[in-house]
């Protein structure tokens, strides 16, 4: 099954209300009613209902789980059964469980549970251990602080990799990445491409390796190459290219020039800083038409477009998010940045990015930016494991050039990275 078809039933599931009139809740005796907090990857999981603990089992609400581990599920009225299906380690596994019955089912071998599910205010509610390791999650228990944590499953999710300046000590990690986009070029002053300055500029040969074969060899080893340009609107270089029709064609044809002269697969826009002046709407308009405009050249050309964007909840309103999605391949979301670098950024601003984007844009365009330069080596799974929960297209990484052999074996306890 593929992904779009996966979201497409997620989708449905979060809207799905299941009818259990008549069915018997837990009883207060059996059932222990202190607060039990749920941490998936390290962050709390919201409950529609508290969870409760039956003679020792952990029984959460089905709905919440399954959506957050990506898991297909279908309710059964007539049979009052839950058929959970996912893929784990390249083979569909389902899970067939029934209210009120010990007795379910792993790919057609009976399994007996310790506590049968059961139906709470509107819920169903099924061992959470149970339920989770079936698909691969891990699952473990501290009594003392009633605190249930899971650890999502390794996860195929797509990721993307921001290679700054040269970085070839790090040359041998773009493979390892879906897409990679390469900071090689920059808007300046006057509001013109260009590919010299101290950052961001075209680098020089090393020996053998050179800006050229790191492109050619990304391509060939299955990496998207995109050729990155970045511009910030420090001193209005970026209103000025953008209001200016002359400029703005000059730098688009520039754009798909060493794109195609260079055997990039498309282009990434990190313009950053727009909207600070106050006038959200003139710059939001400003932007998504020049976008457009690239896109309009760019896609019969074959050329995939990736956006990089300031957050919803940051400082900066100069994106709109709506229409930039219905032109671009994917918008990637800089949740970083809220505070200072010294630390992780905080989960709550990050989820918060998330969900205010979701409300513009489609999750399967949408790829969380994260930053090791604030990021650790712990924290950064944290993050991943948001852009799992809301089944976003995957995740992008700034930068390669910083990350380490440490952070990518970090990464790989969640994500797959070939």
């Amino acid at each position: 099954m593929n992904k779009r078809m996966k979201r497409m039933l997620l989708a449905g599931l979060a809207c799905m209300t299941i009818g259990q009139a008549g069915l018997p809740a837990a009883s207060a005796a059996s059932a222990s009613v202190a607060t039990t907090t749920i941490q998936l990857d390290g962050y709390p999981l919201t409950m529609p209902v508290e969870p409760l603990v039956i003679s020792g089992t952990n029984m959460v609400p089905f709905r919440a789980i399954a959506v957050a581990l990506q898991v297909e599920v279908a309710w059964n009225a007539a049979s009052q059964t839950i058929t959970a299906v996912k893929q784990v380690n390249g083979v569909d596994r389902t899970v067939v469980l029934k209210l009120n019955d010990k007795k379910a089912t792993v790919n057609g071998t009976t399994v007996l549970l310790h506590v049968a599910p059961i139906a709470k205010n509107g819920n169903t509610l099924v061992p959470l251990a149970f339920f989770s390791s079936q698909f691969g999650a891990k699952v473990a228990w501290d009594g003392p602080t009633r605190t249930v944590t899971i650890q999502s499953p390794v996860d195929d999710l797509y990721t993307l990799g921001y290679y700054a300046i040269s970085s070839y000590s790090e040359a041998a990690y773009v493979s390892r990445f879906d897409s990679v986009a390469f900071g090689w070029s920059r808007i300046d002053g006057d509001g013109k491409l260009t590919l010299s300055g101290e950052t961001f500029r075209w680098p020089q040969a090393a020996g053998e390796t050179t800006p050229e074969s790191l492109v050619t060899d990304a391509g060939a080893q299955g990496t998207l190459p995109y050729f990155m340009v970045f511009g910030e609107d420090g001193d209005g270089e970026l209103t000025k290219l953008l209001n200016d029709p002359m400029l703005s064609q000059a730098a688009i044809d520039e754009m798909i020039r060493i794109a195609q002269e260079n055997r990039f697969g498309g282009i990434a826009l990190d313009f950053e800083g727009l909207g600070w002046t106050g006038d959200f709407e003139q710059a939001q308009q400003s932007y998504t038409a020049f976008v457009s405009a690239l896109a309009e050249q760019a896609k019969p050309l074959g050329l995939k477009l990736s956006l990089a964007l300031h957050p919803l909840n940051g400082a900066y309103h100069g994106y709109d998010y709506k229409e930039l999605a219905k032109v671009a391949d994917e918008l990637v979301i800089m949740a970083y940045h809220y505070e200072d670098e010294t630390r992780p950024e905080p989960m709550k601003r990050v989820d918060e990015s998330i969900r205010l984007a979701l409300k513009e844009a489609p999750a399967e365009k949408l790829v969380l930016g994260i930053s090791f330069g604030s990021e650790d080596e712990s924290s950064v799974n944290a993050k991943i494991g948001l852009a799992k929960r809301y089944n976003l297209k995957g995740i992008a990484i700034w930068r390669i050039g910083i990350m380490g052999q440490a952070a990518m074996a970090k990464m790989q306890q969640t994500i797959v990275m070939d």
